[in-house]
């Protein structure tokens, strides 16, 4: 071989390794990626509610209850509507999972179709208010925990439906939190569909709501409020930790929320 060709060829292994050397210096190192859960995400929304529950707890203890309010609050009624107000979000959670997805995964694959009729039955299921299902299921099925449950899970089940195909038909390597951030959704739903169930007779903390409305007493009020919000943000909260542990490694709540917009955008029956 001539010098010029052993030149060249040198030239050409030099350009090589310096490419080389450069993609690995581009590409991130295995193992570097953060934690999925940050010390931020842990502590400080259930810090900043225990302070919200001390607070109340203070003020409550403090405050001055008449007969009404003390009689509403008394016996262990608050711990039996709390009860009953978390069986209902989860029984119901259960139940949207078990109906929700398995059509969700079908609806995913295009033989089974899944397009404008679809959408158009997710857009008018959303637009559905939840006191009015709940009222036609009370007409239907009359007053109780059951007609309670129907009414609720039929309420969060599109959320799971819609999030379960999006996943499924973006090809998302992180699919199961796309799916779980419909999960999440629908838990928060759950949360404060629960708070009707009193209307039907299902009880729940929204029969301490409407006590307190019915009689004007704040206490009660105040009390029953605090405990359904405290209760919706720690359901938020714990989902979300489950959705971002479910994820890639280096999956991170801004991914997340990245990849929400995208399906969101483009749409679940596109």
């Amino acid at each position: 071989m001539s010098v010029r060709g052993l030149q060249e060829r040198e030239g050409f292994e030099g350009r090589d390794e310096d490419s080389g050397a450069g993609a690995a210096e581009s590409s991130p190192a295995p193992g570097r990626h953060g934690p999925r859960v940050t010390w931020r995400q842990l502590t400080l929304l259930p810090a900043f509610l225990v302070a919200v529950l001390l607070a109340t707890w203070l003020w409550f203890a403090r405050a001055d209850l008449d007969p009404v309010s003390a009689k509403a609050l008394s016996n262990g009624r608050v711990s039996e509507a709390l009860w009953q107000h978390v069986r209902l979000t989860v029984i119901s959670t259960l139940l949207v999972l078990v109906i929700a997805i398995p059509p969700g995964i079908l609806l995913a694959r295009r033989a089974f179709g899944g397009g404008p009729t679809a959408t158009a039955v997710v857009l008018t299921g959303r637009a559905v208010p939840a006191i009015g299902l709940l009222a036609l299921l009370v007409i239907r099925r009359g007053t109780g925990t059951e007609a309670a449950l129907a009414g609720i899970t039929a309420f969060a089940l599109l959320p799971v439906l819609s999030h379960t195909v999006a996943s499924l038909r973006a090809h998302d390597p992180a699919v199961v939190p796309g799916i779980l951030a419909g999960v999440r959704t629908a838990l928060v739903l759950d949360v404060g569909t629960a708070t009707l169930a009193a209307f039907g007779g299902g009880g729940g903390l929204g029969s301490l709501i409407a006590t307190g409305i019915a009689t004007g007493r704040m206490p009660v009020l105040i009390l029953s409020s605090v405990l359904t919000v405290t209760l919706a943000l720690l359901v938020d909260w714990l989902a979300s930790l489950a959705e971002l542990l479910s994820g890639p490694r280096g999956y991170k709540e801004s991914d997340a929320k990245k990849s929400m917009q995208k399906r969101c955008c483009k749409g679940p029956f596109a």
